[in-house]
């Protein structure tokens, strides 16, 4: 059965690791189409054109560039942006992604989470979700900064039984429960500025 073509920008300094990532997804019987970028500026071209789906990057070419990097994503919300790493990065780098993948996953396992990839699955969340609440909104704060149950608790003096009811329906209305995910929900929608979170 023929699937409609991805086209794909790679951002990746290494021609082996680009070369490598082409093969394994050139055998996972979906038709993806790399496009080899040098550069953050080169993908939002290519992504005002129309022409792309996914962004795959290496995590070291957006370093120090977070600004840029969250303003390419707010321009271009229907790209979903994978960091693909093989060194230890920072988390919070790491958090600015929608997905990650691991260079040390099998060639299977890496095609198959690419394959599975759809712009609905990251994106329809911004969309769809119900609105939190300001006492929500109050707790994912402290959630994104690393508090534990407890610290919100006593930080906006309620019970630790009322933070897990929030957290609840926090996850149930954003459809995230990952504090990374989380974290990027409230980047994006300007809960929290970035500014604030590096400090």
């Amino acid at each position: 059965m023929n699937r409609e073509i991805k086209n794909i920008a790679v951002l990746e300094p290494s021609q082996i690791v680009f070369e490598g990532l082409s093969n394994v997804l050139s055998k996972s019987g979906q038709q993806f189409h790399l496009l080899r970028t040098d550069d953050l500026n080169e993908i939002q071209n290519l992504a005002a054109l129309g022409k792309l789906e996914l962004a795959i990057i290496n995590p070291s070419q957006i370093q120090n560039k977070n600004k840029e990097f969250l303003s390419a994503k707010k321009n271009h919300p229907g790209i979903v942006w994978i960091a693909l790493i093989y060194n230890f990065f920072d988390q919070q780098l790491l958090s600015l992604f929608d997905k990650v993948i691991n260079i040390t996953d099998s060639g299977e396992s890496i095609a198959e989470q690419i394959k599975n990839l759809s712009n609905s699955e990251i994106h329809n969340n911004d969309v769809e979700h119900e609105q939190l609440s300001e006492r929500e909104i109050d707790v994912l704060k402290l959630i994104v900064k690393g508090f534990s149950n407890k610290e919100v608790a006593d930080n906006l003096n309620i019970s630790i039984h009322t933070v897990i009811s929030h957290r609840k329906n926090i996850s149930q209305k954003t459809g995230i429960k990952s504090q990374s995910g989380l974290t990027i929900y409230a980047i994006s929608n300007k809960i929290i500025l970035i500014e604030d979170f590096a400090k």
